[in-house]
């Protein structure tokens, strides 16, 4: 019955055209009301950080230290986790962080992407200091694709890098919500560009966004949400070494020397800093050199 009207030209062409005019009469409004609420996120006056609370995973390099050190340097207290290595700096970073100006750092061992330990390390905050403010979920692994690895071998950046971020935000919301906190996340621009050979990082960043703009719906405006979507940032993570941790396909080189990456300063003066308005804080700047 109704084949004849979905192979009738003015009807294809009538429903074509209604549909371009209703795009181009609501355009402009929906361009206006972006203006002006990035506008209104740019002028937000800077949340006072001082005796609040942060907890941020994968704190022990990278992002995650940086930030440390920055909500640090605005009298915040700090519960920094990273799993425990051999190499692990994150008793260094700690006292870097108390050096900066952080009233009170607890740093904890624990592994993301076990539920049992993010339950832990969030009552352990809650233990500590009575209350959370902000969550910073920054811990996570690359990995390269290649559809001659075994394919259970990539089950850890899922665990990793999407489960490792919801779990403790779960048992984090309720303590948000009592405090009207903020959930700062690390997604990553793969999650958004999908390059090549990413596979299942590109998949684990995806999750992401899409559970987080999700989550939006059910904790604003209580909670506030941010999603980074950053690009290639030169920390040690894109190193050879560390770029894949055990997980798929290894490099020989280091990522910076294969693609371009954006310099940790130019990064927090672009994305990060933009991103990190609308949780009123700014990331440290930082000029590119391997991190400890």
């Amino acid at each position: 019955m109704y084949a004849a009207y979905f192979n009738n030209k003015f009807t294809n062409a009538l429903v074509y055209y209604v549909f371009l005019l209703l795009l181009l009469l609501i355009a402009p409004f929906l361009f206006i009301w972006e203006l002006i609420t990035t506008l209104r996120s740019c002028f937000r006056p800077i949340e006072n950080m001082s005796g609040k609370v942060v907890l941020i995973t994968g704190a022990s390099s990278g992002l995650g230290e940086l930030m440390g050190y920055e909500y640090a340097k605005r009298g915040a207290c700090l519960v920094i986790v990273a799993i425990k290595e051999p190499e692990s700096q994150l008793e260094q970073v700690a006292n870097k962080a108390r050096e900066l100006g952080s009233p009170d750092v607890l740093y904890v061992f624990a592994d993301v992407s076990k539920v049992d330990e993010c339950r832990m390390f969030v009552d352990e905050t809650i233990g500590r200091f009575g209350r959370l403010d902000h969550l910073i979920c920054n811990a996570g692994i690359g990995s390269i694709y290649s559809i001659n690895t075994k394919i259970t071998k990539f089950a850890p950046v899922m665990d990793i890098n999407f489960w490792g971020s919801v779990y403790p935000t779960h048992f984090a919301i309720p303590h948000l919500m009592k405090t009207r906190g903020k959930i700062v996340v690390n997604a990553s621009s793969a999650g958004v560009l999908h390059p090549p050979k990413g596979g299942f990082y590109n998949v684990s960043k995806s999750a992401l966004i899409s559970f987080y703009e999700s989550l939006r719906f059910q904790v604003s405006p209580t909670i506030t949400i941010t999603i980074m979507t950053l690009g290639y940032t030169e920390t040690n993570l894109i190193t050879a070494k560390n770029l894949t941790n055990g997980v798929g396909i290894r490099l020989q080189k280091d990522f910076r020397t294969m693609l371009p990456t954006m310099g940790g300063g130019a990064m927090c003066n672009s994305h990060c800093q933009w991103s990190m308005q609308r949780c009123n804080i700014h990331v440290v700047k930082y000029d590119g050199s391997k991190l400890t």
